[in-house]
């Protein structure tokens, strides 16, 4: 019986470790491993991250016409860098895919890949002003429901060149 109350006592006991009364009342600062709370520096001696905004998007569709079907995946990545008040800079660039389509693997060759949607210079040289500079990459006709030209085919039957 001896026998069985010492291995019992054996098997419940646990080691335990003093802790000192300062070590109790001293917070605990996690945040500080993760995180530095100096102000950001320039990287490269031009890039200031204060100045830079970075957004994501991720779109999955899926579209049936005529018999055919096809899925598409697009990834965007829009990015914006302020050099001043005055001046800024836009990208999106897009990461498309489809896995899936009814028309074969030449399709889905065409339309999958990486495409600069947008990229967009700003100049605001005073209150009531503002040039842009942009550049596009998107399909042909892409926006235009009424036909593949803003000069031609308009909604309301007459073209661009005709006024």
């Amino acid at each position: 019986m001896k026998h069985k109350i010492l291995v019992l006592l054996l098997i419940t006991s646990s080691i335990c470790f003093g802790q000192f009364r300062e070590e109790l009342e001293r917070p605990k600062d996690v945040r500080g491993g993760i995180t530095n709370d100096a102000p950001p520096s320039l990287m490269l001696g031009f890039f200031n991250p204060e100045n830079f905004t970075m957004n994501h998007a991720f779109n999955l569709s899926y579209t049936a016409f005529g018999g055919h079907g096809v899925s598409l995946g697009v990834y965007t990545n829009s990015m914006i860098y302020k050099f001043n008040e005055d001046l800024d800079i836009q990208v999106d660039a897009s990461l498309v895919t489809s896995p899936y389509n009814t028309f074969g693997n030449n399709f889905s060759d065409q339309i999958s890949g990486f495409y600069l949607s947008r990229a967009q210079l700003n100049y605001r040289p005073t209150e009531n002003s503002n040039i842009s500079i942009q550049f596009r990459q998107i399909p042909y006709g892409y926006g235009n429901p009424y036909g593949y030209s803003n000069y031609r085919n308009s909604y309301y039957g007459r073209s661009f060149w005709e006024y």
